[in-house]
């Protein structure tokens, strides 16, 4: 009757012994370390740089514990943060002798210190918040109406391109704040103008006025299309942030919109304030230009003589010196899309770009007259430029188009991504800043580490006294589900935060509470006259109806609050839930596994340990 198949004892010992495996990683906690990434495609992250590391911090006398190439970054960890402060100042004068031209980022960061053999089973700790593992956090502020003027100024450029292109005459085109003006000297060529402006421009409404003898045409942005635009522009920072901040190598960053101008960046774990500031800051633009193909320009290259007049001289990712003409034919601005992809024909690696109407016109008209001729893509990051790609123009091009001879794949990869980056769609500035020290993220885990310590001791010793041996059987159950949570949240990567320890805390008594039914449903059948196997048999069976009503009530609301809550509502939402899910684990399966172990093979059991059983009075 109380009995389990020997499967189901193999599945809880497997459940077991998986969940003290993912549990254990948190136990070690975290190294201080210092980590070195790239800040140019040209700048290689590799074994070569790994070697130069660790001369480097050999010849200062500093030993690390750990050095290892992860990704795109090498990460060295350290005994305590002395070696780490001294690791960073050394690398930093080997690595970036100048600061106004970095190649690479040496920033402050935090490493777990989980033993190899659990890192090759893919056991990671729980990643923690900021409030918890320490780090900075900045509040910054979007220049709005930067916004609406470069899209105007924009607006005015396409106006004048395309009355250029329909043969239409005007007496000038000029930007008053957020509003385009057009004059004309007669009306019927403003009437004509209007139509093709209202078709063309639909994000503005046009208004028609006299200026004199002239006639004026004013295009003022719609207020749905300013809105639209912003929260376009606000998009495209947080992807552009969230490039940049991967080079710091931040786990689980938080990088969230508040309000209609405002960007929230938490990075947890990140000590060095100063680096974080200066890669959320970085300004970076893309241009085309055409390489200069005069004799001029090739002698140039090899230093054979002074760059010529209207052309400049920058760098390939390869460190080879080009010479490019200073027209601009498109900026970043005009770029909407790149992908990085494999050629049908050849199998070589390319990237695919797509352009907007302007850019498309610009690439159209140029490509036409330079068919065999090099075309360049500079990206400019504090004020220097460097090619990351020169490519052979083959055909005319339009708004969409390949490049080649990019390298392998992995450089493909590379140069859609900084094309896809570009720059930020408006300046924005840090209004708020915090920054959170490792000491006082250590002091909220003890403080939440103790809550959730006394609060299982204090359950753990009531439940003993008042049920006895099921109450001890109910606190082995407990202790399981907080280990079952422990293990999900870390295979799951999830982020711990004090709201998170919270619900923690709360799960211990919602799982304590199913035990507590189950105890009292056998107490119930024992009053009831059945025997004790009977008993046990048929409180677990009925109890099993009223835990599952009362938890998936429970899980409802905090599906409810993960769904329409941010920030620290969704970190105590996700830890709630889960803490649902697993004390319907423990309470039931493992407990009642315990229970048929200790019980289930007695067959004339004759009383079983669950506290004073109160009978009625008989009369």
């Amino acid at each position: 009757m109380n009995r389990y198949p020997l499967w189901k004892y193999l599945t809880i010992g497997v459940v077991l012994l998986l969940s003290i495996l993912y549990a254990l990683p948190n136990l070690y906690g975290e190294a201080p370390a210092v980590q070195v990434s790239s800040l140019r495609s040209s700048s290689k992250v590799d074994i070569a740089l790994l070697g130069k590391i660790e001369q480097a911090l050999k010849d200062a006398g500093v030993q690390p514990d750990g050095i290892a190439l992860e990704g795109t970054s090498i990460k060295a960890r350290l005994k305590d943060t002395d070696s780490q402060l001294k690791a960073k100042d050394t690398l930093q004068k080997v690595l970036v002798p100048d600061s106004n031209d970095a190649n690479y980022i040496v920033a402050l960061n935090l490493v777990p210190r989980t033993p190899a053999w659990l890192a090759a089973l893919h056991a990671s700790p729980m990643y923690l918040g900021l409030d918890l593992r320490g780090g900075v956090h900045f509040m910054l502020q979007v220049d709005m109406k930067d916004v609406i003027a470069k899209k105007a100024e924009s607006t005015g450029n396409d106006l004048r391109t395309m009355l250029r292109d329909k043969d239409i005459r005007h007496s000038g085109i000029s930007r008053d704040k957020n509003n385009v003006e057009i004059k004309f000297r007669e009306m019927a060529i403003l009437n004509k103008a209007k139509d093709i402006v209202q078709d063309q421009f639909q994000d503005y409404e046009a208004s028609v006025a006299p200026d004199g003898t002239d006639f004026k045409l004013t295009l003022t942005p719609k207020p749905s299309a300013v809105i639209k635009l912003q929260d376009q522009a606000l998009k495209q920072n947080i992807t552009t942030l969230h490039n940049r901040i991967n080079e710091l190598g931040v786990s689980e960053p938080v990088i969230a919109q508040q309000g209609t101008d405002r960007i929230v960046v938490q990075l947890p774990g990140v000590q060095d304030t100063a680096k974080a500031k200066d890669i959320l800051g970085r300004t970076a633009t893309l241009e085309m230009r055409m390489v200069d193909e005069s004799v001029e320009g090739r002698l140039a290259e090899t230093g054979q003589s002074p760059v010529p007049f209207g052309s400049e001289r920058f760098l390939e990712t390869s460190g080879r010196p080009v010479i490019l003409k200073k027209q601009v034919l498109a900026t970043g601005e005009n770029l909407t899309d790149a992908q990085a992809g494999i050629e049908q024909q050849g199998g070589r690696p390319k990237v695919d770009l797509s352009m907007d109407a302007k850019g498309g016109r610009a690439m159209r008209d140029v490509s036409r007259e330079n068919i065999g001729k090099r075309m360049a893509i500079l990206l400019f990051e504090k004020g220097k430029g460097e090619a990351i790609s020169v490519a052979t123009i083959q055909g005319e091009l339009g708004t969409r188009f390949q490049i080649t001879g990019a390298g392998s794949s992995a450089d493909a990869n590379n140069l859609a991504l900084l094309l896809r980056a570009g720059a930020l769609a408006a300046p924005m500035e840090i209004i708020e800043e915090r920054t959170i020290g490792p000491s006082l993220g250590a002091e909220n885990i003890e403080k939440g580490f103790n809550s959730v310590t006394w609060g299982f001791i204090v359950i753990m010793a009531f439940m003993s006294i008042y049920y006895l041996i099921f109450g001890m059987f109910s606190s082995i159950a407990l202790a399981v589900n907080l280990l079952l949570l422990l293990a999900v949240l870390s295979m799951l990567q999830a982020t711990l935060t004090l709201p998170g320890v919270a619900a923690m805390a709360l799960a211990l008594g919602m799982a304590i509470d199913s035990n507590v039914l189950i105890n009292e449903r056998v107490r119930e059948e024992l009053r009831g006259g059945a025997s004790p196997q009977a008993a046990i048999h048929t409180g677990y069976d009925r109890a099993w109806a009223t835990i599952l009503d009362s938890n998936v009530t429970t899980l409802i609301a905090g599906l409810a609050l993960l769904a329409f809550g941010s920030g620290p509502v969704r970190g105590f939402a996700v830890v709630h839930c889960l803490g649902i899910l697993t004390s319907m684990f423990s309470a039931v399966l493992f407990s009642r596994g315990l229970v048929n172990l200790w019980y289930g093979r007695r067959k004339k059991l004759q009383t079983v340990s669950i506290g004073t059983v109160w009978k009625p009075e008989t009369k």
